[in-house]
């Protein structure tokens, strides 16, 4: 398949996605303010179509890798129907960790009533270095969408608790 809207609209499973060419280059500014962040936040997003794909690119995943600051991963409130469909919160982590072996994380965010196994989400994140952080982060009204107002919140609390948070630029 190629595309993004292809692989979402494709029936069947997932399975690992690759960028063509295989080794595009950064964009310097992005791979510079990876290397200057003190907090890094991936996700939430399409998992295979706009969170794995930044981490194909060889020279910001060495950034990623590369970087004193913490980083943090949002994961979606559901699967995705057409990408994701199926998988649980520990299987987006694991698909994760395949396609950018050598990134470590810090935390793992995920709305505590999206996660049904939470030893199995805590396991997958402890193999990517990472703890697990629950929070409300949904909207009310009970949609797959993440309230703006409560995710930054999560991410306040996470970056005082988890240190390295600095005077803002």
């Amino acid at each position: 398949m190629r595309g993004q809207a292809t692989v979402a609209l494709t029936p069947g499973e997932v399975q690992s996605v690759h960028l063509v060419p295989h080794d595009p280059p950064a964009v310097p500014e992005a791979v510079a303010a990876v290397l200057d962040a003190d907090w890094v936040v991936l996700g939430p997003g399409s998992w295979f179509s706009s969170v794995i794909p930044h981490l194909l690119v060889p020279e910001l995943l060495d950034a990623l890798a590369e970087t004193k600051a913490r980083k943090v991963l949002s994961l979606n409130l559901a699967p995705q129907p057409g990408e994701t469909e199926g998988f649980s919160p520990q299987r987006h982590l694991e698909v994760l960790g395949r396609h950018a072996p050598k990134l470590a994380l810090d935390v793992v965010l995920a709305d505590e009533a999206a996660v049904p196994d939470r030893e199995s989400l805590a396991d997958a994140a402890k193999r990517l270095g990472a703890a697990v952080e629950l929070a409300p982060v949904a909207r009310p009204d009970g949609s797959a969408k993440h309230d703006p107002e409560l995710l930054a919140a999560a991410y306040d609390r996470i970056f005082r608790m988890h240190g390295r948070i600095g005077p803002w630029r």
